[in-house]
């Protein structure tokens, strides 16, 4: 067995906790009521956002891509739409004023004691590049991303080098 399928097994067996980023301040997050000026101050640091309903309880209730927000400038009809109702995500019409209003609602989700094979099946299912852990209460505990795995692979490669 190669030292990256030894590797590659034992990552699978990690629990969610081992590998994700803890709640900080750093935790791109944003309370549901968050104007976009807000939104996108975050999103120009970050390629996703957790929208919870406030602070207290950092309850998850969606999430906030770059992806996501194509819809928000994009003119509200494109030419295959042109018999169906325009977009009213767009910024031409100025409906789209919160976080609530443009999230993803009830992202995909991991527990702290979820292994890693199971994350990952779960972010290749869902085409999703983060995935945030939480409690029973879908407390916002922290996030793994495709950028975890990575930094891990590559500290990993650098031991055996």
């Amino acid at each position: 067995m190669s030292e990256n399928s030894e590797f590659i097994t034992k990552l699978y067996d990690f629990k969610a906790k081992d590998l994700m980023k803890t709640t900080s301040r750093n935790m791109p997050f944003v309370e549901k009521n968050a104007d976009l000026s807000h939104i996108f101050s975050v999103l120009n640091k970050n390629d996703h956002v957790w929208v919870v309903e406030n602070k207290e309880n950092m309850h998850v209730i969606g999430v906030i891509t770059e992806s996501d927000t194509i819809l928000l400038f994009s003119p509200p009809y494109t030419p295959l739409q042109s018999f169906n109702k325009p977009s009213l995500q767009s910024l031409q019409y100025g409906l789209s004023s919160n976080a609530e209003d443009i999230m993803s609602k009830k992202p995909v989700t991991a527990s702290q004691e979820e292994k890693i094979i199971d994350v990952i099946w779960k972010m290749k299912q869902h085409k999703i590049k983060q995935v945030p852990v939480v409690d029973e209460n879908y407390t916002l505990l922290g996030e793994i991303t495709l950028h975890h795995f990575i930094e891990k692979y590559k500290k990993e490669q650098a031991k055996t080098v």
